[in-house]
């Protein structure tokens, strides 16, 4: 009998093989999801107050949709969602509101509740379907489909209030695995369960030996950490000797390119990469193959795409859209030019700005790279520092003075009557922070134009303390931000940036005081 191993590869091999009608054209696949929205929700309260019916009838839905809805942020879209937060169906998806994800991927301002309603949960599982068939292009051994699958998430024991139940969105939707899926799955229900998060990696390190794990689902900060972690306690050289057969990483979150030169040490042999753009709102996009170079675009799994310019023009300093600013479709986005992205979904979001910002690599697969978000880009004086920015300066300054760069943010301040910017970075070798600061500085000039004028002029320096990497989750867990979706901020700004550094001097930390920049 053929083992089940077998079975499930030969069933991906035959997915790939099969000529299924190619989709020629992603644009009318879009435009049937809007129709699709707009009929399920047009009695909704909100379907109702902003036409969906007279929309339907149009001879440009599309049009007419963008004419009649307005962009919403989570501010004003949660005027809406709070009648269902309080219990009211049919608000803004028809029925009753039974999840809501926490969301609050780094530590500015409160959870965030984002509505998750069964159709969306069934849109997941079927984005998350094609992510497995992507295994089918990574020619991995019969037995590797046998193996666990490790998924670092937030906990199945969710909050329930007597009207919903909330949590972290990987805590949702682990609660909802197929049965098929569960014999595969680790830590198991038991663990998975476990609300405290520091607990809940004491025991999957105790564990660890016990599994015979072949992927890992999750945030590379996290499970850097958790390997660091399972290796010490085990007394072991890497990974691989607990786990030999691990082969994938499937990755989201945040940028994996900062953390590779310090998560390639814990290793004994190299792993396919593979990243995934799961967002509380919705599953986006995921990458194919691990040849490609973007992450495919979901264009008909529930999510109508609109896509905002990222510029001085339609995006303000505080990365909010400005009125009237320019929005396109689908159809009209092009190579190279950065994208704030806006949403409509089957969890009753409309036209919803998520706060990233995206950029098309192949517009033919619509194939596309996350550039970072509206609210973490630096531009005190014009310099237009990116979150992608800083990652590849972290990248390419890891690689010439050869260490590991675990964590990083940077804050913009005065500098007397100039500007400067000052860094924040663990390192996991010995470094002088002024060498550093050198390199890093070079680094972001050749690959930022505007940054490199503004060196030569208002912006006044670049300053970087060298952090030991605990204080990062250490400032999160401070506070009350900590676990599976928990990212640390990029950008530092206002209050942040006092209480970051009143935390790290109440930790003995030598650190740069903004007066002295």
């Amino acid at each position: 009998m053929a083992s089940i191993g077998i079975i499930l590869k030969n069933g991906l091999e035959a997915s790939r093989r099969i000529k299924l009608p190619r989709q020629r054209d992603p644009w009318l696949n879009q435009q049937k999801v809007l129709f699709k929205l707009l009929q399920r929700a047009e009695l909704t309260t909100f379907g109702t107050e902003y036409g969906f019916e007279e929309i339907l009838r149009s001879h440009n839905r599309v049009e007419e949709f963008r004419a009649r809805v307005p962009i919403h942020t989570y501010e004003t879209m949660m005027r809406w969602w709070q009648m269902t937060v309080q219990g009211e169906d049919g608000v803004c998806w028809p029925g009753k509101v039974e999840y809501f994800a926490l969301s609050s991927g780094t530590s500015s301002g409160s959870s965030k509740y984002i509505p998750v309603t069964r159709a969306m949960l069934r849109a997941m599982q079927r984005s998350s379907m094609k992510q497995i068939y992507s295994l089918a292009y990574c020619n991995l051994p019969d037995e590797f489909y046998e193996k666990n699958i490790l998924m670092l998430g937030g906990s199945t024991n969710l909050e329930y209030n007597g009207i919903f139940y909330a949590g972290d969105l990987s805590g949702i939707t682990t609660g909802r695995l197929p049965f098929w899926f569960q014999p595969f799955y680790k830590p198991g229900k038991g663990i998975s369960a476990t609300k405290n998060w520091q607990e809940k990696l004491e025991i999957i390190t105790r564990e660890a030996h016990n599994w015979d794990v072949g992927a890992i689902v999750g945030v590379p900060s996290w499970f850097q950490i958790l390997m660091e972690r399972i290796i010490a306690h085990h007394g072991v050289n890497n990974i691989h000797d607990i786990w030999p057969n691990l082969q994938v990483f499937v990755h989201g979150g945040v940028a994996f390119e900062p953390y590779k030169k310090g998560f390639e040490p814990l290793l004994g042999k190299p792993l396919i990469y593979l990243e995934t753009y799961l967002a509380s709102e919705g599953f986006i996009a995921y990458q194919s193959n691990p040849e490609a170079e973007g992450m495919r675009l979901l264009v008909k799994n529930g999510i109508f795409f609109e896509f905002i310019p990222f510029n001085n023009k339609n995006i303000d300093a505080d990365g909010n859209a400005v009125a009237g600013c320019d929005i396109l479709t689908l159809n009209k986005v092009v190579l190279g030019t950065e994208y704030v992205l806006v949403m409509s979904t089957v969890s009753g979001a409309w036209r919803y700005i998520i706060g990233d910002v995206i950029q098309f690599t192949d517009v033919l697969k619509y194939e596309m790279i996350i550039k970072g978000r509206t609210k973490h880009f630096l531009s005190l004086v014009g310099e237009h520092l990116s979150v992608d920015n800083m990652n590849k300066a972290i990248e390419l300054a890891s690689k010439e003075l050869n260490i590991g760069i675990r964590e990083f943010a940077v804050a913009g301040v005065n500098s007397g009557t100039l500007f400067a910017h000052h860094w924040y970075v663990s390192v996991s070798e010995l470094i002088d922070a002024e060498q550093l600061a050198k390199v890093l500085d070079a680094k972001i000039s050749q690959l930022n134009d505007d940054y490199a004028v503004e060196r030569q002029h208002a912006l006044h320096k670049i300053v970087v303390d060298i952090v030991p990497n605990e204080h990062f989750m250490g400032w999160l867990k401070n506070e009350g931000k900590e676990g599976a979706q928990i990212k640390f901020p990029r950008v530092l700004k206002d209050k942040q940036i006092d209480s970051f550094e009143n935390f790290l001097v109440g930790k003995g930390v030598k650190i740069t005081p903004s007066s002295f920049l």
